[in-house]
């Protein structure tokens, strides 16, 4: 790692330790060391050659229309059992339990958060281990919509949808209102592994008016002008030294 991407963690650590109202807003750079791919990335599912592209297949009228390839990509590609949370997933759960992290706003699917043994999360855009029946509402845990043959059903009949948020869907009212609510309260706010392209969660950062913004990524994002620390490294390695 580079001496002053070094000197730069220095000071996030000091910014840590001074402060007891941190919030983390993380997207798919954080999961992508745990071996789960990025849409976005080069050799993420945007670059990889389907039938239709990616976010057509993940889009609520795809689901609706092809709902039989749906599952088929949903199965193959959106849920990755065998991840584990990796440093920066650990740390934050660590951090959070000194009471220093108050909350963690993800842009992930994957639960690695709470694998990690992180407590309040907020999953912008729900999460593959929340599964209902859209007619009766009856829960199922992932390991059922993997094990089922094509479209799975409930015992009622109805198609068991994942809880998470598709294209052309909003987010969850309740979710969202207390995302903003803990990056407007903030006093510290740390944005890791995300481009901030995707709205509307992207747009939530405006809220925040505390005393420190990082960013943490390896590439450009929106929010780098109004950073007070950016690091361009990968956010596991970053959290590894706080």
């Amino acid at each position: 790692m580079r001496e002053e991407s070094q000197e730069k963690i220095a000071q996030l650590q000091e910014i840590v330790a001074e402060s007891d109202n941190i919030v983390f807003f993380g997207g798919a750079g954080v999961s992508t060391e745990s071996g789960i791919p990025d849409f976005r990335s080069v050799d993420g599912l945007y670059n990889q050659k389907y039938k239709y592209p990616p976010e057509v297949m993940v889009s609520h009228s795809f689901f609706r229309q092809h709902t039989d390839e749906f599952f088929e990509f949903y199965k193959n590609k959106m849920i990755a059992l065998d991840a584990k949370p990796n440093a920066a997933h650990k740390k934050l759960a660590q951090l959070e339990q000194e009471g220093k992290v108050r909350a963690v706003i993800t842009q992930n699917i994957d639960g690695l958060h709470y694998a990690a043994g992180s407590k309040e999360v907020l999953e912008l855009h729900g999460s593959v281990h929340r599964n209902y029946c859209e007619q009766c509402g009856k829960f199922y845990p992932v390991e059922y919509i993997v094990e089922s043959e094509g479209v799975p059903r409930c015992e009622c009949g109805g198609i068991v949808k994942p809880d998470v948020v598709l294209y052309e869907e909003g987010l969850d009212y309740e979710t969202m209102q207390k995302a903003v609510q803990y990056i407007k309260d903030a006093e510290v706010l740390i944005i890791g592994g995300t481009s901030l392209a995707v709205y509307p969660a992207a747009g939530f950062i405006d809220y925040f008016h505390g005393k420190h913004l990082v960013v943490i990524n390896m590439d450009r994002t929106t929010k780098d002008v109004h950073a007070d620390l950016l690091i361009r490294e990968k956010i596991g390695e970053v959290f590894e030294q706080l």
